[in-house]
């Protein structure tokens, strides 16, 4: 095969506060034939995360930082349309961090084969990154247990609404927020949850949350962080549990946030308070499948997808995620799912 020609997203500028679409340039690279040891990829959906905000910042972390003038790096799922690599012959499915592009060249190291029998896309959602935070992140540090009441922020996102499954799944009482009425009715009608509020329209949160369930709080599954943090310290309940995912409310903030004024709260209630990262829980990937692809069976998980195409659409696609613009799972699709 000769070479072939893949756009791709580059960072032009490290963002100020909510990424602009300055901060991204779209760039035009031409692939060579892959040569031995090597494959080429031709990417059919790839994913747009928040927490890839962070990655945009130079500093150190647990990832290190995109560099600038370079293709940005993220979730996909391909096809394998050429390859020198007997494991990944043509026309296998793969998933990868090879996103942001058209196609991609790979040794195959962090590359797994996926069933194309179901949809591409959910190996980026329910059964890919998200599904695993939602799970290791309820299940190993919230540790719910039946009867007890978990509160879920950013509940109609990828991962949240996953979480309000497990924890229905797991016997629980669940609460979500969201910022749309039409988000609530998604949490109430299609997830189950028992209670939903619009926290941009419930006035003050606390206050909201203690008169949908006046007995507290047991379990906070943490993805936004600023005042959903304060109102789940006040109402948390005695040995009370809050896995942190992620604090989207900072994620674009300029100078140094304020801190939770009420997290003396821990020390009364022994509140435990634990921030994870999904990396770490990569030894949960078989029992994550086996519970999930039987749940997905018997009808007990359900999830939503935004989807805009093409690579081009990518840059506004990720800008959205900080404006509310998602229901559910955000993804690209960058081309069809068999040529």
């Amino acid at each position: 095969m000769s070479a072939v020609q893949s756009r791709e997203i580059h960072l032009k500028q490290r963002p100020n506060g909510v990424p602009t679409a300055a901060d991204f340039e779209l760039v035009t690279n031409s692939l060579p034939a892959p040569g031995p040891g090597e494959m080429l990829i031709r990417n059919v959906y790839m994913s747009v995360d928040p927490y890839m905000r962070g990655r945009m910042v130079e500093r150190e972390s647990y990832v290190p930082p995109f560099k600038l003038g370079e293709v940005l790096q993220g979730h996909a799922v391909g096809q394998v349309v050429q390859s020198n690599i007997d494991r990944f012959p043509a026309g296998t499915y793969v998933s990868h961090m090879f996103g942001w592009r058209e196609y991609a060249i790979s040794d195959g190291t962090m590359v797994m084969p996926v069933d194309p029998k179901i949809a591409l896309s959910a190996y980026l959602g329910v059964l890919g990154m998200p599904g695993l935070t939602a799970y290791a992140g309820l299940l190993k540090h919230g540790r719910p247990k039946e009867g007890e009441t978990v509160f879920v922020s950013a509940a109609a996102g990828a991962v949240g609404s996953l979480v309000c499954q497990i924890a229905k799944i797991k016997g629980c009482t669940v609460i979500g927020t969201a910022g749309s009425d039409d988000k609530v009715k998604y949490l109430l009608d299609e997830l189950g949850c028992d209670f939903a509020l619009n926290y941009k329209t419930c006035g003050d949160l606390t206050k909201a949350l203690s008169a949908k369930v006046p007995k507290g709080v047991d379990v906070y599954f943490d993805n936004v962080g600023g005042s959903h943090l304060v109102a789940a310290l006040n109402v948390m309940r005695a040995f009370g549990r809050i896995p942190v995912c992620g604090m989207i409310d900072q994620y674009n903030a300029t100078g140094l946030p304020e801190g939770p004024g009420n997290i003396i709260q821990v020390i009364p209630k022994r509140i435990s308070i634990t921030g994870f990262i999904v990396s770490d829980h990569y030894d949960m990937m078989p029992e994550f499948m086996a519970d999930m692809s039987q749940w997905i069976s018997a009808g007990r998980i359900k999830w939503r997808e935004t989807v805009s195409d093409g690579i081009a659409a990518a840059p506004a696609a990720f800008i959205g995620l900080f404006h509310g613009d998602n229901l559910g799972k955000a993804v690209v699709r960058l081309g069809p799912d068999k040529v």
